[in-house]
């Protein structure tokens, strides 16, 4: 198994402190506790935390108030997916490069030798990331079974059956000295585990808790409860992600929070090293969670102010018209209608990639967009049917090929 977050926090982080609790290879597990049977993650509300917060509120406002083209949103959305996919499995100890990743996902069959389960890897995150999307966009709860649905996509691609729990212990190493850096719960609590930060998830969310705050947390826990012997570090951005998305902090898909995790990732591995004991039993379970709260909640208001700033330099002067016209459509219409910025015509196959729906489902929509009267039939051939813009909303796509880089 290559190196995953938590195998390199120690290296990155304080190595020194977790190997110094296991020397000559000493049996961890005879000092085992009970694991927690309601989990009630500890925290402190500083005003570190309360001024991301409202950093966090502010670019939000300010980016619903700058409506951008539908070709500028699906550029800048896709950008902010591509580097998604390549920060987030980066920290995996991905080998492709941005340049590289960006080809994999615009060319199915594109692949590079002695790196194919790269490759895989980032077709397969993007992917789980357009069902998180998706997922977010109906509202689904968050469940256990949509968190294993989640990482079967990012570890077996799309036609995977829902991932169960590991079966047994998962000993985190360091890569270079061997020395034990962290030892998850055993694989028989992993379920009551997960089932109580799912609950607790629900039960924050009904408190009205701050959305950020529970995305953080929900990261955090489920890393620590590590529940599959590979693929955690992925799964718990997307699930952060999923919970900023369906709480309305996705902002349009603007924002790639990965990005700047890997960006820095020293901060990262040390925020998540709570506790000194590399033992989940022995001070993991109740660790105070501020500090990684605190960099979590700044380091998303960075990224939220850093999407801001980029929207409002390709918000367009004077388009309320354009903005007013486009108020009709929903999420996947705008992406939809994103498209059309690369293309006069398009097919039922790009619909179904770009919303990550069936064809199926992807010609129901068209057909319902058609009777709008936004889409017209181009070419009604049932073989090589497509379908281009009416007039009337030609005039709001703009033009991105300008947009710099």
């Amino acid at each position: 198994m290559r190196g995953n977050a938590l195998q390199l926090m120690t290296r990155k982080a304080n190595g020194d402190d977790f190997a110094a609790q296991s020397p000559n290879g000493e049996d961890l597990m005879s000092r085992r506790k009970h694991a927690p049977q309601v989990w009630q993650p500890r925290y402190t509300l500083t005003p570190a935390i309360a001024r991301g917060l409202r950093e966090i509120e502010a670019a939000l406002a300010l980016v619903a108030r700058a409506p951008l083209p539908p070709a500028a949103q699906a550029e800048l959305r896709r950008r902010a997916r591509l580097r998604s996919t390549h920060y987030s499995t980066r920290i995996e100890g991905n080998r492709l490069t941005l340049a590289e990743a960006e080809q994999v996902i615009a060319n199915k069959g594109a692949t590079f030798a002695g790196r194919e389960r790269d490759a895989r890897e980032v077709r397969n995150y993007w992917n789980a990331l357009l069902r998180v999307e998706e997922w977010a966009a109906q509202k689904l709860p968050i469940t256990e079974n949509l968190i294993r649905r989640l990482h079967a996509l990012v570890e077996k691609g799309a036609r995977a059956k829902p991932t169960p729990y590991r079966d047994g212990q998962n000993v985190i190493r360091d890569l270079q000295s061997g020395a034990v850096i962290y030892l998850p719960p055993e694989a028989k609590d992993v379920p009551t585990l997960m089932a109580e930060m799912t609950a607790w998830v629900n039960r924050a969310e009904k408190a009205n808790a701050p959305i950020p705050l529970i995305a953080g947390l929900a990261h955090y826990q489920f890393v620590t409860i590590h529940p599959y012997y590979d693929g955690n570090g992925r799964t718990a951005r997307l699930l952060a992600t999923f919970l900023l998305h369906r709480g309305g902090y996705g902002l349009n898909g603007y924002f790639s929070l990965e990005e700047h995790h890997a960006r820095d990732l020293a901060a990262y591995y040390r925020s998540l090293a709570t506790h000194p004991h590399h033992n989940y039993y022995e001070g993991r379970a109740d660790a105070d969670l501020t500090p990684w709260l605190e960099y979590f909640i700044q380091t998303l208001a960075n990224v939220f102010v850093a999407a801001q700033e980029e929207a409002l330099r390709h918000s367009p002067r004077g388009s309320a018209g354009g903005a007013k016209l486009l108020e009709r459509f929903d999420h996947r219409a705008r992406v939809v209608l994103g498209l059309f910025a690369y293309a006069e015509r398009i097919t039922t196959r790009q619909v179904a990639d770009a919303l990550g729906l069936s064809e199926r489902m992807a010609r129901v929509l068209l057909r319902e967009w058609t009777r709008a009267g936004w889409l017209i039939v181009a070419e009604p051939s049932n073989r090589k049917r497509a379908y281009a813009l009416a007039e009337d909303y030609r005039q709001v796509i703009g033009n991105v090929s300008a947009m710099p880089e």
